[in-house]
């Protein structure tokens, strides 16, 4: 049996499509995707996290590079992502592996974010623990002081990263538990081999 073939572009542009659709029906962050990371053991974590671009050249989201989450990132680069629209029935599981975004990238997507969350990202060391919320506060206060009204840089333990899709699953649900599922599984042409599976 012959395998059906789709050009380069055609599983993010579908992304794009649903994106689309959400934004207009989801009441709460239509970009979330959980992110699964696993340490190189293979000991899985996940985490909601809001995707902030998507075209064909991959699928980008932000974080504290010092977080469990960067950590688990930098060790292993293998990742998986789930995006779940409740309101349409619809979800996509894209897996690949990741890489860093550009410095510009970063410093651009930093320097557009509301003046408090850039604060927010210099005072928080995300995923390690506190003494309590007066000493997170205590650090927002401290930072706040020494910006003043100037410029807030990006710190350098904060940047973002690409996921490099090489595999799509789209599922629709259908009554009865018919589901529809169509999966992108990138070949060595880098075309994709477009199949459907049971549901």
């Amino acid at each position: 049996m012959s395998k059906k073939t789709a050009p380069f572009d055609a599983p993010f542009d579908l992304v794009n499509s649903w994106l689309e659709e959400a934004t207009e029906s989801e009441p709460n962050d239509p970009t979330a995707i959980a992110l699964a990371t696993s340490t190189p053991e293979g000991i899985p974590s996940v985490r909601m996290v809001l995707m902030k671009g998507c075209d064909s050249s991959g699928l980008v989201f932000y974080t504290n590079l010092e977080s469990r989450k960067g950590g688990e990132l930098a060790d292993n680069p293998n990742v998986a992502m789930l995006f779940h629209w409740k309101t349409l029935r619809r979800q996509i599981r894209i897996e690949g592996r990741v890489e860093p975004v550009t410095v510009e990238e970063a410093d651009a997507y930093f320097a557009s974010r509301p003046r408090t969350s850039r604060i927010g990202a210099w005072a928080s060391k995300q995923s390690r623990e506190m003494e309590g919320r007066f000493e997170f506060e205590t650090a927002i206060a401290s930072y706040t002081a020494k910006f003043g009204a100037g410029d807030i840089p990006r710190p350098e333990f904060w940047s973002g990263f690409r996921l490099k899709p090489k595999y799509f699953e789209f599922w629709r649900d259908r009554k009865f538990r018919l589901h529809e599922r169509v999966t992108y599984s990138l070949n060595d042409s880098n075309e994709w081999n477009l199949s459907e599976l049971y549901p």
